[in-house]
């Protein structure tokens, strides 16, 4: 009795070990794939931009930029409600860096809302 107790626990160890090794097969071809899968020429590039975004900078890759390699940026939609946060933001005294980057826009934006909404002084 004890001894078929063995033997289950050893053919129960030896298929957690095929699993363990199916498993880790499986993990290395799909590493081996991601490179492609990004986009990427090969894996030491892929791991260059692995480590430039692990440390918060920003990966460049290549077919994803517009002119001169900067990111091409989407157009704001300005709506009302925009512009109502935006003058609530303005009225609690936030400059119009902090208003750009809490609400989304750009900060000539903010500026021809604020002048629309008669937010500005005029120039003299």
């Amino acid at each position: 009795m004890i001894a078929n107790k063995l033997k289950e626990i050893e053919a129960a160890r030896a298929k957690i070990a095929a699993l363990e090794q199916s498993m880790a097969d499986e993990l290395n071809k799909e590493l081996a794939a991601l490179p492609a899968k990004y986009g990427f020429d090969s894996a030491k590039a892929f791991a260059k931009a692995v480590k430039i975004a692990a440390s918060g900078g920003k990966v460049r890759v290549a077919g994803k930029s517009g002119a001169g390699g900067k990111k091409r940026r989407t157009r704001a939609v300005i709506t009302d409600a925009t512009r109502a946060q935006v003058k609530s933001l303005v009225e609690a005294g936030k400059s119009g860096a902090a208003i750009a980057k809490a609400v989304g826009i750009s900060i000539p934006s903010v500026q021809n809302i604020k002048k629309a909404l008669g937010l500005v002084k005029a120039r003299k």
